[in-house]
């Protein structure tokens, strides 16, 4: 039998090759737009109570609660508490996890009868009990304890309208800081700050 004549390879027109680069593209931003709206947010930090870790105007990475599930003291997290202006987020480290003891003496903050050492915050820069809440006090069940960076200038759970944070109240973790903010203005853009997490960690 006679070999079967090769058949020459089909090319492709242009407009069957931009409907295919069209095809792709889209299947990429459907990928981007899933990951953004389940796994990853962009936020924008407002105001100064995490001040000098972050600055009103940085743009945020966060991890989604759909992955984030388990707090750990010293994340850097969103959370919106309705009792706190209608929800809109806001930005806090967390202290305390569920079982832990808080108490502010002296200036110094304890979690389960240890002073935490607190390197990112401004040198001398003393936490005061003020506000309604009550110390010491154990971290209830599923809540976490939040400060801001920014003691002095700061609401968080040291005060009643926002207290201990229920976990379904969080957001996400903050993972990247992508633009640097300006304060309003009050510094110039660095872009050094510009990184991951592990930076703005307490030690200790």
């Amino acid at each position: 039998m006679e070999e079967e004549k090769k058949q020459p390879e089909e090319k492709l027109g242009w407009k069957k090759t931009v409907v295919l680069y069209l095809h792709d593209i889209a299947w990429y931003l459907a990928v981007i737009c899933v990951l953004f709206l389940l796994v990853f947010r962009v936020v924008i930090v407002t105001g100064t109570s995490m001040n000098h870790t972050l600055l009103d105007g940085d743009y945020l990475l966060l991890l989604s609660n759909v992955l984030y599930t388990d707090p750990e003291q010293g994340d850097v997290v969103v959370i919106s508490k309705e009792s706190f202006q209608n929800g809109t987020p806001i930005v806090k480290r967390v202290i305390a996890t569920e079982g832990q003891t808080v108490d502010i003496i002296n200036g110094c903050v304890y979690v389960d009868g240890t002073v935490i050492e607190e390197e990112y915050l401004p040198e001398g820069l003393p936490t005061y009990s003020s506000g309604s809440t009550e110390f010491p006090l154990v971290v209830e069940k599923d809540c976490v304890f939040v400060l801001g960076d920014n003691r002095g200038n700061s609401r968080d759970s040291r005060y009643s309208d926002i207290g201990q944070v229920d976990k379904r109240e969080i957001l996400g973790k903050a993972l990247l800081l992508v633009v640097p903010g300006t304060n309003k203005g009050e510094f110039e853009p660095d872009y050094g700050r510009i990184g991951g997490s592990d930076r703005w960690k307490m030690n200790g």
